[in-house]
């Protein structure tokens, strides 16, 4: 059997990444193909060392820095890898690489970690966020991304079998693609972090500061809470705009290597995240080290946090709304009823997501859906 994997682009590690690792794990001899490939020599181990087959945008003028920019050709460049070949093709895509060509006697896995955000549900999000809501530049943008809606529907046909990484985008899928999807959890490596049960009493927040993960708000919101304190991990886009807010209560530390992230992580009191997430890989690694989180009640974060107020071995509590209020109000309730969270059941939550979990699971599926497709086939 000869298998090809399609990955959109190779320029860092980080979450689609390490599902795309833990695929190469099971299938280590399958072909690996993507748009772009600007991983550097010391960063390729995750890939097995592969020198993947790319697309003409990667020869394009600044592709290492602007390859984002060639969204409109990506459909295009994607559609001219030739897979001809493979017996099963696996696209790994939250924009583009699930509209690889296959032919009938084809098996197509698409494991989706979201249809196209920016085209989609949160086009006009993104839009506004790039000072693109307006203007002939924002006339231009929202021509282009009807056109990239309308191939990412068709492109759904060539799909035989999909694969959402929550319940919250399988019904994404359904919605855009008016497809069913089996839900297979992404990987997260609890087993680079330890449970530590004496907490201490400062909370934690840890991200990319991009405007989605509304860090500004938790800095905002414990700005307002003299009393408690806040350390604030992370860099990015809004950095001075979080800095900004912060009080004296609170600790900007900017970007830190894993063992500074991972030390916080095991000590803090409780792990704060505002994001929407399509699932939220920091909250699960903030559990494996026992600690509890508190986070916005939206999205799939309700699929890997069990609430204080509604599960018997709860590992958090959820804020109803992206405010400050919200956020103040919560943080009172855990205080008062934190005694409830364990950190054994934190732990215990996480390791549902451990590697070896995803590699039973996706090997499993896939098989499956290849020995079905084959028996249709010879029927």
């Amino acid at each position: 059997m000869r298998i090809a994997i399609i990955h959109e682009w190779l320029v860092t590690y980080a979450g689609s990444e390490r599902v795309l690792e833990q695929m190469l794990a099971v299938y280590p001899d399958a072909d690996l193909f993507c748009v772009i490939d600007f991983l550097d020599d010391q960063s390729r181990d995750f890939i097995l060392g592969k020198k993947p087959t790319t697309t003409f945008i990667q020869h394009l003028p600044k592709a290492r820095l602007k390859y984002r920019s060639y969204l409109p050709l990506m459909p295009l460049a994607i559609e001219q890898l030739d897979l001809s070949g493979y017996d099963l093709v696996i696209s790994s895509s939250h924009a583009v690489a699930k509209g690889v060509l296959t032919g009938p006697d084809q098996l197509h896995v698409s494991c989706i970690y979201s249809p196209i955000r920016y085209a989609w549900d949160l086009q006009n999000q993104y839009l506004k966020e790039a000072g693109l809501d307006r203007g002939v530049k924002g006339w231009l943008a929202k021509w282009i991304l009807h056109k990239i809606r309308l191939w990412d529907a068709r492109t759904a046909n060539g799909v035989d079998s999909f694969i959402a990484i929550s319940h919250f985008i399988a019904r994404r899928i359904k919605k855009v693609y008016r497809r069913e999807s089996t839900v297979i959890y992404p990987p997260v490596d609890i087993h680079a972090f330890t449970q530590v049960d004496n907490k201490e009493s400062f909370y934690l927040a840890a991200s990319r500061m991009v405007p989605y993960k509304r860090i500004d708000l938790i800095v905002e919101a414990f700005s307002k809470m003299p009393d408690r304190r806040l350390v604030v991990i992370g860099d990015g886009p809004e950095f001075d705009k979080v800095k900004a807010k912060a009080g004296k209560n609170i600790e900007i530390l900017g970007y830190q290597e894993f063992g500074v992230l991972k030390d916080h992580m095991q000590r803090a009191r409780a792990f704060v995240y505002a994001a929407e997430e399509d699932f939220g890989i920091i909250p699960l690694e903030a559990q494996a080290c026992g600690t509890p989180v508190i986070a916005f009640g939206k999205g799939a974060l309700l699929e890997t946090i069990r609430d204080l107020a509604s599960h018997e071995e709860p590992t958090g509590v959820f804020f109803k709304s992206q405010t400050v209020e919200s956020i103040k109000e919560t943080v009172e309730y855990f205080e008062k009823n934190m005694e409830g969270i364990t950190p054994e059941a934190c732990r215990k939550n996480a390791e549902r997501f451990a590697p070896e979990v995803f590699r039973e699971n996706f090997s499993r599926f896939v098989e499956d859906e290849y020995e079905q497709f084959h028996k249709a086939m010879n029927t």
